[in-house]
């Protein structure tokens, strides 16, 4: 079995980056494949098809969002559990979150086939679009209960410090639906569906392999006879952290799924590049989601010990880390925005290409206002108070809606406005993250 890695002691740095570099190496390549859907749908199947698929994938993040906040609110209570050598607490919350999860999970499935129609609306899709966007939601939406199994697993791994196995499923997942891409798409001609079947089918390759590593080689975080039980006060502490870190999550989709709307409005041509620049920018600042994502963890783990000054510590070093990441990504999308959008687009939709280079030079200057952004995320969450990371993700989306309906309505700025308004929205919520943090440190001395 891999063993687990205790972040409480030990080098911090050395610590942090060896326990984040395989769930950053993870997210990528799980960014990588919807890279390439979002590559050859669009080089083969045209802009319809890419705004189709583009506008399906934040409606799908918006939904898996709220499980995945679930995941990541539990992970915390189980990272402050090891930390603390709690097993009993620790079996007991694996059980309760998995009962809590896997209910939310299942409702959330059958919900969004019975609200399909209305969801189409809601979002604004033209009628040229409505078609292959209905057709590749049908089935990504099967993927719902892998994408659980999958998340619920990796959390409860990585809060005991193994980032190894996580990204060994991830990776071969990756693989494989790349593979599925190019057989269905090109080779056998299936249009979108065919991209959202070989999604699918890869993410129920990963969900069914981690849970049967978990249970073969995990014996020591698998739920004994006498712990199967439901604990109300561990649902409460797990509700108490999972509802805010799913309603943050839930609230930051949701406003990026409002802004998906507005950007609908324009036409397919703008919907084609925001769903190519979209994936160019997710796959830049995952990393370093991902280090915040970590570091959380290891706030958490120091958190349940009681080492206070290891966490201020590991915060500098954390936000020295995100700082110079952020400005060698941003100067890279920057300096390459109309070539990395021409790797999704033909050159005769260079129109589109334009559109998503000029989202790209807006959105990748400011890249490290959200890299301090996860970094508080994972921070507040980690100290048992994610309320204020909800606050964090409301001023952070409420402005970035407020702004991209106020300014994409006047004529001189257009759709261009939409853009600005998201590092507006990052830089506002830092600024509020910083002051309550002083205040806090201020507060204990």
């Amino acid at each position: 079995m891999t063993s687990n890695l205790d972040l409480t002691e030990g080098s911090i740095m050395g610590k942090l980056l060896k326990f984040a570099f395989p769930i950053m190496v993870g997210n990528l390549l799980q960014q990588l494949y919807n890279v390439v859907d979002t590559l050859i749908v669009g080089r083969y199947l045209g802009e319809n098809a890419l705004a189709a698929v583009g506008s399906s994938y934040t409606l799908m993040v918006f939904v898996t969002s709220i499980m995945i906040g679930l995941c990541m609110g539990s992970s915390a209570f189980f990272s402050m559990q090891f930390g603390a050598k709690n097993q009993e607490r620790l079996e007991k919350g694996i059980y309760t979150a998995f009962l809590m999860i896997g209910a939310v999970t299942l409702f959330l499935n059958i919900f969004v086939y019975a609200a399909m129609d209305g969801i189409l609306i809601f979002l604004r899709v033209p009628k040229e679009v409505c078609a292959p966007m209905r057709e590749y939601l049908v089935w990504i939406f099967a993927g719902i209960l892998a994408v659980f199994a999958y998340n619920f697993v990796a959390s409860l791994l990585r809060a005991v410090g193994n980032s190894v196995i996580p990204l060994l499923f991830l990776g071969v997942s990756a693989v494989v639906n790349i593979a599925l891409d190019i057989l269905f798409i090109r080779g056998l001609g299936q249009g979108v569906g065919g991209a959202a079947a070989a999604t699918v089918i890869s993410q129920y390759l990963a969900g069914a392999g981690i849970v049967l590593y978990y249970l073969r080689k995990y014996p020591s975080l698998q739920v004994t006879k006498k712990n199967r039980r439901w604990d109300r006060q561990i649902f409460k502490e797990l509700t108490g952290l999972s509802s805010l870190t799913c309603l943050q999550q839930s609230i930051m989709n949701f406003g990026i799924l409002m802004v998906q709307g507005l950007v609908n409005s324009f036409g397919s041509v703008v919907m084609a590049a925001f769903a190519a620049a979209v994936k160019i920018d997710s796959f830049a600042y995952a990393p370093v989601q991902d280090f915040g994502n970590a570091f959380s963890t290891y706030v958490a783990q120091n958190y349940g010990a009681g080492r206070r000054e290891r966490i201020r510590r590991g915060m500098k070093d954390a936000v020295l880390f995100a700082f110079v990441f952020c400005l060698v990504i941003s100067v890279l999308v920057v300096g390459c925005s109309e070539q990395l959008m021409g790797v999704f687009l033909s050159e005769e939709s260079a129109e589109a290409i334009t559109v998503g280079a000029g989202y790209l030079r807006i959105e990748g200057a400011f890249y490290f206002g959200i890299g301090l952004l996860f970094l508080f995320y994972g921070y507040y969450r980690a100290i048992h108070k994610p309320q204020i990371s909800l606050v964090l993700t409301v001023i952070s989306l409420g402005t970035r809606v407020l702004l991209a309906y106020t300014l994409s309505a006047a004529e001189w700025i257009g759709v261009t406005g939409i853009w600005v308004s998201v590092p507006v929205g990052w830089a506002l919520a830092d600024i509020a993250g910083m002051c309550y943090y002083w205040r806090e440190k201020k507060q204990r001395g």
